[in-house]
């Protein structure tokens, strides 16, 4: 099988006897003249790094903005100010998410990426690229809103609320594992419902945000709290466990997912992931005794040719924003 992108043509000209090469009719410029892989590679690392950094922008920006000095120990939370960074976070996400999906698959967040690594979605060597892009993207984002704004960045990753070190290590752990498993099975696992994934993912990352933010300072990213520490070139003696506590969740939701899938879990509620096969046969017409067509992962390196039934191709789809032929 191969994908024709947009605005792609086949030139059989020049190779006559082998497989058709699909060149862009648009303009390039002459450096993009590279190896797919590499070129693919530098699209990845540019858009992590402009994704970060906008998410990030927008949310520090929002928090910069709400941020009144913390209550004293004992106080009640301020709950109007919470509600105000957590939604600028939430929100912020889900738009940049949308925005970069079909570029980079919108991840802006290094336990994310570790998590998409761990199940196949992502090669370890784009993964190491693109965290290290979000990490940049973190600290840039910050010293923006630092330099803009006026007073001191008051958007650093702090325990509150009388929680201990302990207790926020498994905090921010418990709430990325959260965000990971959401992010997997709405936005890697490829279903009918994948083009809403940017909302379900902002919803749940404004829920983590509301629960995390007064105790922890709700990072659930590596990237989200090194950047304004290292702006403010102040680092608190705990400042590790907002990259253990989120790496620990990424596994966390990454095993009990490797366990799902270990037990075919599609089985246990047919019709919810169906794709042409099942809406054409209907999600009824399924049972154990069939091979029932996989719609996991639509990466171009494993999905397989569709034929019809007169053994001609199947019509051109879109996955991923290239062209199915």
């Amino acid at each position: 099988m191969k994908f024709l992108k947009r605005g792609a043509r086949a030139d059989r000209a020049e190779h006559p006897d082998s497989t058709p090469v699909y060149r862009s009719t648009q303009k390039q410029l002459p450096m993009l003249h590279l190896k797919d892989t590499v070129r693919n590679n530098v699209i990845a690392v540019i858009g992590e790094f402009v994704g970060t950094f906008l998410f990030l922008f927008f949310s520090f920006a929002g928090t910069q903005v709400s941020n009144t000095p913390k209550p004293v120990e004992g106080a009640p939370p301020n709950t109007a100010n919470l509600l105000y960074s957590s939604l600028s976070f939430g929100f912020s996400l889900m738009v940049n998410v949308w925005a970069f999906y079909r570029v980079t698959g919108g991840l802006f967040n290094p336990a994310v990426t570790l998590a998409l690594c761990l199940v196949g979605g992502l090669s370890p060597i784009r993964g190491v690229l693109v965290f290290a892009a979000q990490i940049v993207g973190g600290i840039a984002s910050a010293g923006v809103v630092s330099a803009l704004f006026p007073g001191d960045l008051n958007v650093a990753t702090r325990l509150g609320g009388g929680a201990s070190i302990s207790q926020g290590l498994f905090i921010e752990m418990f709430l990325t594992a959260q965000l990971v498993f959401v992010i997997i099975m709405l936005a890697v696992v490829k279903h009918k419902s994948t083009f809403l994934a940017p909302v379900g993912i902002g919803l749940v990352f404004f829920v983590t945000e509301m629960i995390g933010d007064y105790y922890t300072g709700g990072s659930l990213n590596p990237a989200r709290s090194l950047g304004p520490d290292v702006i403010n070139r102040s680092f608190p003696g705990y400042h590790w466990i907002y990259w253990v506590g989120p790496l620990l969740g990424s596994l966390l939701a990454c095993g009990f997912f490797g366990l799902l899938r270990m037990m075919e879990y599609q089985t246990a509620n047919p019709g919810q992931d169906y794709n042409e096969w099942e809406a054409k046969n209907g999600p009824g017409s399924w049972d154990a005794t069939m091979n029932r067509p996989s719609v996991q992962f639509s990466d171009s390196s494993t999905l397989n040719r569709a034929h019809s039934p007169n053994g001609h191709g199947a019509q051109p789809q879109h996955v991923n924003g290239a062209e199915q032929v």
